[in-house]
């Protein structure tokens, strides 16, 4: 069965000015891809090597009747807002994006206590992270225009460590250029209002994974990523995200992770493939035996930005995954309909 090393806690992925690489169950204290001494080999200016890193932090809740997606993303060129919130039972979508030319804010490069927001006509996006107080919390505030109706949101994380545990990764693209990598699974209580509908999210039916991502990216960014959430046979949250993009040495330290009722199960690297195109079956596998999952998407949601700089193709379907992941007891956890979303991602920036 895979097994991964899961390395001492520390301060930061970086040391001495080179990217380290590993797996990590605790938070770094900051995470500035600046103190990477020459990421591509000769001198740069710091705002030079800054545009070359690519942040974003992403939301993924749901219960058995509710999703609700969310995503903050600085790609220095331009930055994105990203909502998507959908009824399973009345069969509605709100889809959400705003683009904002240039980098203006960063995102937290600690996560003990870091807020961000976007705030423009019309909108409101604030994550604060806060895992000194076990709370990572999402404030939504979007203004109704045209068919859409209004939508707010807010929600907590409740990332308590005696009940979850989390991973941070350091990967690399190559030998100083590097992507991080942090996720947790956990309960989430919240509330929403949607066309004047009040909508609550119960803690003990909800689960959430957080995201935090930052990196030198390729200039051809392709990735693509898994991710759901439910509970099992036996009554255990669990939640899921897997993911296949261009880091090195995958086998050794990756982002794919399980949690079972909070404890943490680090996966062997994936294959994720369309065989008949994005709109049919997704199928991830491994070549260790512990995942064997089949995604089938249910609601199409794409979002292509086209500059002459830069180019997107983001394909975000919502759909049920079947299958089967193990854990690291070597136990087998069976998904039978679970809800979840697939994600694909070209990227020229």
């Amino acid at each position: 069965m895979y097994t991964r090393e899961i390395q001492p806690p520390r301060s930061s992925p970086i040391e001495e000015g080179l990217p380290l690489q590993g797996t990590w169950t605790r938070a770094f204290d900051e995470v500035d891809l600046l103190d990477i001494r020459q990421p591509y080999g000769v001198p740069l200016l710091k705002g030079l090597k800054d545009g070359r890193i690519k942040e974003w932090e992403s939301f993924f809740i749901q219960d058995g009747r509710f999703h609700l997606s969310a995503m903050l993303c600085n790609l220095k060129t331009y930055r994105t807002a990203t909502v998507i919130m959908y009824d399973r039972e009345d069969k509605k979508l709100l889809r959400f994006r705003k683009i904002i030319p240039g980098g203006g804010w960063h995102l937290p490069k600690e996560l003990k206590n870091g807020a961000v927001d976007s705030r423009s006509w019309g909108f409101f996006f604030r994550i604060h992270s806060w895992l000194e107080a076990e709370t990572i919390r999402l404030d939504l505030d979007v203004e109704p225009k045209w068919k859409r109706p209004s939508f707010t949101a807010h929600a907590e994380y409740s990332v308590e460590t005696d009940k979850t545990t989390p991973m941070a990764v350091s990967l690399l693209f190559a030998e100083r250029r590097s992507m991080y990598a942090y996720k947790v699974a956990a309960p989430v209580r919240g509330d929403m209002v949607f066309g004047g509908k009040h909508i609550s999210f119960d803690p003990e039916l909800t689960t959430g994974i957080f995201c935090d991502f930052k990196g030198y990216y390729p200039y051809r960014m392709r990735s693509q990523w898994c991710t759901g959430t439910g509970f099992d046979s036996k009554g255990r949250r669990f939640g899921f995200s897997i993911a296949e993009n261009q880091a090195r040495e995958s086998f050794r330290n990756n982002e794919n992770a399980l949690w079972v009722d909070g404890k943490l199960t680090p996966l062997p690297p994936v294959k994720i493939t369309q065989p008949r195109g994005i709109e049919s079956e997704w199928i991830i596998q491994d070549m260790e035996g512990m995942v064997d999952l089949v995604f089938t998407p249910q609601e199409q949601v794409r979002c292509n930005v086209n500059f002459i700089i830069s180019r997107s193709d983001y394909e975000t379907p919502l759909g049920i995954y079947n299958g089967v992941i193990v854990n690291s007891e070597g136990e087998e956890i069976t998904l039978k309909n679970v809800c979840g979303i697939g994600e694909k991602l070209y990227l020229r920036v």
